[in-house]
């Protein structure tokens, strides 16, 4: 793992954090039914739990999360089955998370819980261990007991792998993920030919199923307990009206547990609409506590846009020559952006995968299990790995250009630095996206100069660009365009973002910008706007 890169930089400013009181954990009931002896409502504020602070040690925890994710207490002594100790053992997990022991005893009590959580802090076997232990007392059966939602394939995928673990000794239960992206005919074969008890969806495929799967809708009456993981996220999404849609379809009685990293408005709202009044609220993110991971070292360095290319390469060949174990994460913009990159980085030999929504599910399936597994990989990503995915030991974050808002850049670096482990963040922005540095004034990040591009490393980069195709370069032209039209702060003044726009056309090495369809001119608002070709 290598450190700061040796860029110069000024001094950090760092928020105060506040003391951690540690408290007991409490017992671990065994899962039961809910009952008739419902705990009283109280205050939200009042039914808080807060997550314990304790030394590391040095032995393993869910999710491989070590350091100052951990508990004291062990699986071993939570009140779990011997066949979810084993297949929690052979997964190599040995300690609680905080998030672990703050939420688990409540869920094993079948209570409904909102559950305020970092993402990367175990919270995945937090929701997946205490299921499975009240479906292992079900009398085996094809109805669906168990719904995970999640906002994205990946992430789904994902729990589903967890699942997998959990599952490892409890031979009669299945899990199966229904995701967008796949075949609806051969998701429908598959839970005829082996039905699961465990179903993990994003909305979308889920209303399809609904919609158009014999006998899903029947199946779907047995869910016991209802899980939102990425509550928050969801929402963002635009799912609302397809989650309040399937919680029509399943039945009242049930648990329903709800993970988020935040809890605006929205989150509540959906809270109230989907869980019991008594629902007790969970956060094990503390007041006062930095939203960024604090063992990240976040940089910015702003540098004019015909130079990124070459300071990206600069900055991943320092990194690849100091880490020999490097594993890097470039976030872009739009996925035709993200192709771009991806291809000019490849043709300048470096070891690059890209993974974004215009890919088929099964190839970025197969490129995020390949850099989850890997080390020596650089992986160049539009916002489809920003939050929840789960890749380990990620040395190096990249943000290219300006991220939509404070949350999506907090969420993109929070995919290094995870579990406890050290990791380094740099965002890249032209002079005119300084703007955003006003809402993350408040971190610890930190001014730091761009490395020089010295003329080899141009002409190596401007080669590589040339090799380029035509249409990947008017496919990312159009695209940048339009992320920064709903940018309102660069939006406002048309003239000057058409001339922006030329100067990233030029960046490309085109002399002359593409030429954009009318249709997608007029969709944007740019139809009349002096400046642009339209085809």
């Amino acid at each position: 793992m290598s450190g700061n890169p040796g860029y110069a930089a000024a001094p950090k400013r760092h928020r105060r954090r506040r003391p951690r009181d540690a408290e007991e954990g409490s017992g671990f009931p065994r899962a039961r039914p809910r009952g008739a002896d419902q705990v009283r409502e109280v205050a939200v504020v009042q039914t808080e739990v807060t997550a314990m602070d304790v030394e590391p040690s040095s032995s393993a925890a869910a999710g491989g999360v070590d350091g100052s994710y951990l508990s004291a207490t062990r699986f071993d002594q939570c009140a779990v089955s011997p066949l979810s100790l084993q297949g929690i053992k052979d997964a190599g997990y040995e300690r609680l998370t905080r998030v672990q022991e703050a939420t688990l005893p409540v869920i094993l009590e079948g209570k409904d819980v909102l559950a305020k959580a970092k993402t990367g802090t175990g919270k995945t076997v937090a929701f997946l261990l205490p299921a499975i232990e009240l479906l292992s007392t079900l009398p085996r059966s094809t109805s669906i007991n168990l719904l995970v939602m999640l906002p994205t394939r990946e992430l789904a995928n994902q729990v589903a792998v967890e699942a997998r673990k959990l599952l490892k000794y409890h031979g009669t239960l299945d899990v199966q993920v229904v995701i967008g992206g796949t075949r609806l005919p051969q998701e429908q074969r598959s839970m005829k030919s082996t039905p699961c008890q465990i179903l993990v969806a994003t909305p979308g495929r889920l209303i399809d199923h609904l919609e158009n799967t014999p006998g899903f809708s029947t199946r779907i009456k047995g869910v016991k307990v209802l899980v939102l993981d990425e509550a928050d996220r969801l929402l963002d999404m635009g799912f609302k009206r397809d989650i309040e849609k399937i919680i029509s379809f399943i039945p009242k009685e049930r648990q329903t547990l709800l993970f988020s990293a935040t809890v605006p408005a929205e989150v509540r709202q959906i809270s109230h609409l989907a869980m019991h009044k008594d629902y007790k609220f969970i956060n094990t993110v503390q007041e006062g506590d930095e939203e960024t991971h604090a063992q990240v070292n976040q940089m910015y360095m702003v540098a004019p846009l015909d130079l990124h290319f070459s300071i990206i390469y600069g900055v991943l060949k320092k990194h690849v020559a100091e880490d020999a174990e490097y594993k890097v994460i470039i976030f872009c913009t739009t996925a035709m952006v993200t192709k771009l990159v991806a291809e000019i980085l490849s043709q300048l030999k470096l070891n690059v995968r890209e993974i974004h929504s215009r890919k088929t599910q099964s190839a970025r399936t197969k490129v995020s299990d390949e850099f989850r597994r890997s080390k020596g990989l650089i992986l160049v990503s539009s916002d489809v790995s920003a939050r929840g995915v789960d890749y380990p030991d990620v040395s190096l974050v990249v943000q290219v250009g300006v991220p939509s808002d404070r949350q999506q850049y907090i969420h993109r670096l929070g995919r290094t630095g995870r579990k406890g482990k050290e990791g380094q963040g740099i965002l890249l922005l032209a002079p005119w996206e300084t703007h955003f540095l006003n809402s993350v004034n408040d971190l610890s990040i930190t001014e730091t100069v761009a490395p020089p591009v010295n003329p080899s490393i141009q002409a190596e980069v401007q080669g590589a660009i040339r090799k380029v195709e035509m249409k990947t370069k008017e496919s990312a032209y159009q695209a940048w365009l339009g992320y920064y039209n709903s940018n309102k702060t660069v939006s406002g003044n048309k003239s000057r973002l058409v001339k922006l726009a030329e100067e990233f056309s030029q960046s490309m090495g085109l002399e002359i910008p593409p030429a954009i369809p009318r249709l997608i001119l007029r969709k944007m608002g740019l139809q009349n706007v002096p400046g642009l070709r339209a085809s």
